[in-house]
């Protein structure tokens, strides 16, 4: 079987996988791997770019060679690495059991399942509050964990798919901005965001596409995106949560608290802030952005073996 058409099986075939089973509860390779990651940490840190640079390629370059040495096995391999690097599937159903806790009014475990989704201090939010934290997270990981991976994985590959979760890991490890990752954690965060320009405005084109499945409207999302995105921090959350701000009708950002302090984000979007009945929305909005994000992965995988005209 020609590779192009190997990994566009393995693609298809992996995003069943991740759709029936969702991600292994014990013995996931990418807890795997940040286990190795924290461990090579003990040897490589220092407070300084260098170092950081240092453990990214270590650990990245590892990753891949290791991609590389598996990717002749074919639609295998490639749907296993699929499978291994996808997690939409787990994403909705965390999106979906908060959606449940919130509607019957249990805010106390809605707030123990939120660092299953992100990092922030569920114990200061209230019911809107975790709703909107959830929201914002799903959109955003609706890129990192479907969108990007299978993009990544048309274009290179098991080696692509291994190399992109491993950027996106060591990003969530040591890409923060404190005292003890500014200059170490620096590599990571770049790499992070260089890996994800690309799938991020795919996953804004996708949800102007899906929008009036979820009572939006294309020209509104894209209009929201072009006046917001680029207030936000990161240029590649910016994107995504803008987009879904605006194919939900809601507005997003504004007094953030982590556990490490509080941030004034910026606004995106001109409806009201999201409650409990938009974060079921949003919850369907991801979950069509990843059916949608099949076309371009299988597309690109099956270009990669046209033979080219001399």
């Amino acid at each position: 079987m020609r590779s192009g058409v190997s990994t566009a099986v393995g693609l298809l075939a992996g995003f069943a996988l991740d759709r029936i089973l969702g991600d292994p509860r014990r013995g996931h390779p990418v807890a795997g791997f940040g286990m190795l990651a924290a461990a090579v940490e003990t040897m490589t840190y220092a407070d300084r770019r260098r170092a950081g640079i240092v453990h990214e390629a270590l650990l990245v370059g590892a990753v891949v060679g290791a991609g590389v040495m598996v990717r002749r096995g074919g639609a295998l391999p490639m749907a296993l690495a699929t499978w291994t690097v996808l997690g939409g599937r787990s994403l909705e159903r965390t999106g979906e059991a908060m959606v449940r806790r919130l509607e019957r009014g249990d805010v106390a475990g809605a707030r123990e399942l939120l660092p299953a989704l992100c990092g922030r201090d569920p114990e200061v939010l209230d019911a809107d509050g975790l709703a909107r934290a959830a929201l914002e997270s799903i959109a955003e990981n609706t890129s990192d964990a479907a969108v990007a991976p299978l993009l990544w994985g048309a274009v290179a590959g098991v080696p692509g798919l291994l190399g992109y979760r491993a950027v996106n890991t060591l990003d969530a490890m040591i890409g923060y901005r404190n005292v003890r990752y500014r200059r170490f954690g620096w590599a990571a965060a770049r790499a992070d965001d260089i890996a994800n320009l690309l799938p991020a405005r795919v996953t804004g084109l996708l949800t102007a596409v899906v929008a009036p499945a979820v009572g939006g409207r294309p020209r509104e999302v894209v209009r929201i995106w072009r006046r917001d995105a680029g207030r936000h921090p990161s240029p590649n959350a910016g994107v995504v949560e803008a987009s879904a701000a605006g194919a939900l009708g809601i507005r997003l950002g504004g007094r953030t608290e982590y556990r490490h302090g509080i941030e004034q984000r910026p606004e995106l979007g001109d409806g009201p802030p999201p409650a409990v009945a938009d974060l079921r929305r949003a919850v369907q909005l991801s979950k069509l952005v990843q059916y949608a994000a099949l076309a371009p992965a299988v597309a690109l995988a099956v270009a990669r073996c046209r033979p080219r005209r001399a």
